[in-house]
This record gives structure tokens, sequence and C-alpha cells, in this order.
């Protein structure tokens, strides 16, 4: 099996803080991987560094065997890389169909039969969103920007998806849809990398389980085992209620 991302030795510093200190990962094609860790641990930043948003200081990525280092976003789009927000950064002014459809003019043209509009609606459909397409960005809630992020990263025909907090600011309630449209999106072969919070989803949707902390991997495995690591345990609640 191929490698989607392989990263090596990746550090990021800003100043004297370092924020990605010397992190290797490889993520084959198709595989889903959850990426946990405390606040501050280097998890939105790992992802900046794949999607191009960040320059790394040092150290190598690689999308599908091109070194991207120093490819701009839009090359990187291009590659099949496209990513969600967890605070979505919409574009208030447009209606949904129209935020999406933007993505359609970056990435990869898998269905050239159809044109840029439908494949922002389907897109759209694919992303679970159930309002009409042209409703306004300024008039939607929490979980239907989600959906349009979700779906803006879609438009441009990913192979490869990153997910940033993707169930931040929902209730529980609301997790099962996301849920079950991740897993759809898995079982048609996306690469999937998530870096979440909330644990319900990460355990309903990652056999694999990457932790950082401190910008380093503490642990990387099957999730059922490294959720079981008391080093885990402790770097998430603490030396004290780990040992109660």
């Amino acid at each position: 099996m191929t490698n989607a991302v392989a990263v090596e030795q990746l550090t990021k510093r800003f100043g004297g803080h370092v924020a990605l200190g010397g992190v290797s990962l490889e993520v084959a094609d198709g595989e889903v991987v959850g990426l946990v860790g405390p606040n501050g641990a280097g998890k939105t930043v790992f992802l900046s560094c794949i999607a191009g948003a960040l320059r790394p200081t040092s150290g190598r990525v690689r999308v599908h065997g091109v070194d991207t280092i120093n490819a701009p976003p839009e090359r990187l789009c291009r590659l099949g890389v496209a990513r969600t927000f967890q605070v979505p950064q919409p574009f208030t002014a447009m209606t949904a169909l129209e935020s999406v459809l933007v993505a359609t003019t970056f990435g990869g043209t898998t269905d050239r039969a159809a044109t840029p509009r439908e494949r922002a609606g389907a897109a759209l459909v694919r992303a679970g969103f159930d309002k009409d397409p042209e409703t306004p960005i300024a008039t939607l809630n929490t979980l239907d920007l989600k959906i349009v992020d979700l779906a803006r990263a879609l438009g441009s025909q990913p192979r490869i998806l990153l997910l940033d907090e993707l169930a931040a600011g929902l209730v529980t309630g609301q997790l099962g849809g996301f849920i079950e449209t991740v897993r759809g999106l898995a079982a048609d072969g996306l690469t999937v990398i998530i870096v979440e919070h909330v644990i319900e989803t990460i355990t309903s949707l990652c056999p694999r389980l990457v932790v950082l902390d401190r910008g380093e991997v503490l642990d990387d495995g099957a999730t059922h085992e490294v959720m079981r690591n008391p080093r885990v345990v402790e770097a998430y609640l603490g030396t004290e209620v780990a040992a109660a």
C-alpha cells in the first residue's frame, strides 16, 4: 500500500516556541487516522503544514510521493489535499452554493461531464446540507456552516481530507450526521486525517490514533490500545486524575 502522506522530522518554530519538534508520520492511501492531544500539542499546526498554509522550519512533507515543502496551497489542492477549519471561514456575502462553487475551480476534475455548478451542488449533498443551496451564508447556524465548510473541501474533489475539529461547537445530537458522512467518505476511499477532541468521533471513525503532546508523537497505534496507554491518559487528564 502506498503512502498518501509522508512526514519526516517535521519541525515548526514560532520564535522560541517549538510547535512541532521532529514529527514523523506516514498515512497510507485510504487510511482514516485520528490526531489528538492536549491544547497546544501542535495538531492544527501539523495539518497546516500538510495543507501548505504554514511552511515548516525544517523537515519534509510528501503528498503521493511529491515533496510539497515549498508548494503553495493551490498546488496542494491540485495534488488532492483539502481541509476544513475548527472555526469555519465562509464567504459571508455568498450563498452556500456560491461558496462551494469557488472550490470547484481548484483541485482535480474527476467528474469532467459535470459543470462546476453541478459539482458544487453534489458536494453540498454529499456533506449533508439539507437546505436550499441558494441560502445566504450569513443566515446559517453553526452546524450548517460546518457542513458548508466540509462541502467546500469536497468541492475540490480531494483524495486527502484534513478535518480540524469538525465537532467543535456542536452538541452531542448533531454529531451522528457528521460521523455518518465522514464514514461514507472513507468508504469511498478518501484518506482522512481527523484532529478532534470529541472522543466519540475518534472511536467511531478512526482505526488508528496518533497522540501529539508538546509537539511530539506520544503514541501511535490502534485506537483502542492507544486510549489505554497511561501516558496518553496522563497527557489528557493530568497525573492526579489519571492515578485516581
